[in-house]
């Protein structure tokens, strides 16, 4: 971080910017339900969208926060061994990733290759709602996960679990 005995910065960043927005910030819990229904009855956020993403090894919800901007994503690990069951094991809950928007994933993730940045996968893999994902490498990004996304084409079929599931918070 910069202090005040830095030199003076640019006012222009010497490279293009090359996320869009933030997109969400995932937070990661051992108890889906209990987690959504905590962050809607104490913040009274609402339910957006929940689904199982096996792929990934998780069951996810994403929440509103606000009327709009970025939403919070709750991840729990569908088992023990994958990515969340392990971190949950080493770190508790807790603040996952922050997930920041691009225009295209590959294009992305070449050029942060390019600048030496190390990713979780080789190819894209499918994230909530059908956006397209990958990550930067905690070891790259200060010691937190990065997750790049890419929104879902148009028209992309949902990926929600069971209807019943979906509309839970209209059930309170």
């Amino acid at each position: 971080m910069p202090d005040e005995t830095s030199a003076p910065r640019p006012a222009t960043p010497p490279v293009p910017p090359l996320f869009g927005s933030i997109d969400h910030v995932g937070v990661a819990v051992r108890d889906l339900d209990a987690a959504i229904s905590w962050y809607e009855q104490t913040f009274g956020m609402r339910l957006a969208h929940i689904e199982t993403n096996e792929e990934q090894g998780v069951r996810e919800a994403m929440l509103e926060v606000g009327t709009s901007g970025p939403q919070l994503q709750l991840i729990a690990p569908l088992r023990d061994d994958s990515p969340v069951g392990r971190f949950l094991a080493s770190r508790g809950e807790g603040l996952h990733q922050v997930a920041y928007s691009v225009d295209d994933l590959a294009e992305a993730a070449a050029t942060l290759r390019s600048r030496g940045v190390e990713l979780l996968y080789d190819q894209p893999r499918r994230g909530t709602a059908g956006t397209r994902v990958n990550f930067i490498h905690p070891k790259a990004a200060g010691g937190f996960l990065v997750e790049l996304v890419q929104a879902a084409p148009e028209g992309a079929e949902s990926t929600s679990d069971s209807p019943a599931e979906t509309d839970r918070d209209t059930d309170r």
